[in-house]
């Protein structure tokens, strides 16, 4: 659907990068109902009946009404759990969230509509082991990696590699400790560290350390390419970029051509309009692919370079692009 309806935005309410595509939008005068599943069902109310091969009905809060037959697409920016009720069981309250998945998320999927990303697609996509795979198979460079319970699975691998080695969560791992914000990033890992009994414990990933002149961040829009170089300039920001931004300087580059082919046949393959690639370049120049995340950040990035990102989001939203 072009030139007609809303564009839904399901993201939680302190979302920078959502802003600047709601600000976009704005600008182009194209309606937005903004939404957190969070809050659903105190504050977001839900009504839909099937009619023919449609569900027509509305989604409101206590400011708006939205027509479930006007979105035109979903803009699926990690919206943040449902919350109910404080006085519900802790029974009540799990069956609750089950309906609520199946139900009302299960509903919103069945829009006929266009979504940035699709979001079963864009669960699939967050297992680092299928990216890897598809990585390799479309012929991007994979550094070698291990994953493995086993600690002495991991003593053999590092003493095949012959260097150091890196773990590497699989998921976003953020939390509070002793009441300050804390997360778990990349970590050198030496092999006379191995093997450590806490691999036991639960599945990890180690991977090859790859020597870096920089890192890459290729963020894909509906088949655009937006690339540039992130230089980090501390000990913690070349182990891993995401653990000190303030100490990055950014640069506009162009992917090599096996690259950028690579990136959008991996995009196709799993089905997705959005990614945003993270690749290590080496001394020598080879592009080693880390992983995709395909609801990730590109603010920073088009602050930084004047990438116009957010710009490509709002086409295919839109509906302007293909």
């Amino acid at each position: 659907m072009t030139g007609a309806g809303h564009v839904l935005i399901l993201a939680g309410r302190f979302d920078p990068t959502c802003d600047l595509v709601v600000e976009e939008l704005n600008r182009r005068a194209v309606p937005v109902f903004r939404a957190d599943t969070a809050e659903f069902p105190l504050r977001l109310a839900l009504a839909a009946c099937l009619n023919g091969n449609r569900w027509h009905g509305t989604l409101k809060n206590d400011r708006r009404t939205l027509d479930l037959g006007s979105v035109r697409s979903v803009y699926y920016r990690r919206p943040t759990r449902p919350k109910f009720p404080e006085q519900m069981t802790v029974e009540a309250r799990k069956v609750a969230e089950t309906e609520a998945r199946w139900g009302f998320g299960g509903l919103l999927t069945a829009l006929p509509c266009r979504w940035l990303p699709p979001p079963g697609r864009e669960a699939d996509a967050e297992y680092k082991p299928l990216q890897l795979r598809i990585a390799a198979d479309v012929g991007l460079s994979v550094p070698r990696t291990l994953i493995t319970n086993d600690p002495v699975a991991a003593q053999d691998f590092a003493d095949s590699l012959g260097g150091p080695l890196v773990y590497k969560p699989f998921f976003h791992v953020r939390g509070t400790v002793r009441g300050q914000t804390a997360a778990v990033y990349a970590t050198i890992v030496a092999p006379e560290d191995l093997p450590h009994a806490d691999i036991s414990t639960t599945a990890h990933m180690f991977q090859e350390w790859v020597p870096k002149a920089y890192e890459a961040r290729l963020t894909v829009v509906n088949g655009q390419i937006f690339a540039a170089e992130i230089h980090a300039d501390s000990d913690a920001g070349h182990i891993d970029w995401r653990s000190d931004y303030d100490s990055h300087t950014y640069k506009i580059c162009d992917p090599p051509p096996e690259v950028a082919a690579g990136v959008l046949q991996m995009l196709d393959r799993l089905g997705l309009p959005y990614g945003a690639f993270d690749f290590v370049v080496t001394p020598e120049g080879q592009w080693r692919f880390l992983e995709v995340n395909p609801s990730g950040q590109y603010g920073f990035i088009e602050q930084a370079t004047g990438l116009p990102i957010t710009g490509a989001i709002c086409d295919y939203l839109e509906g302007t692009g293909q």
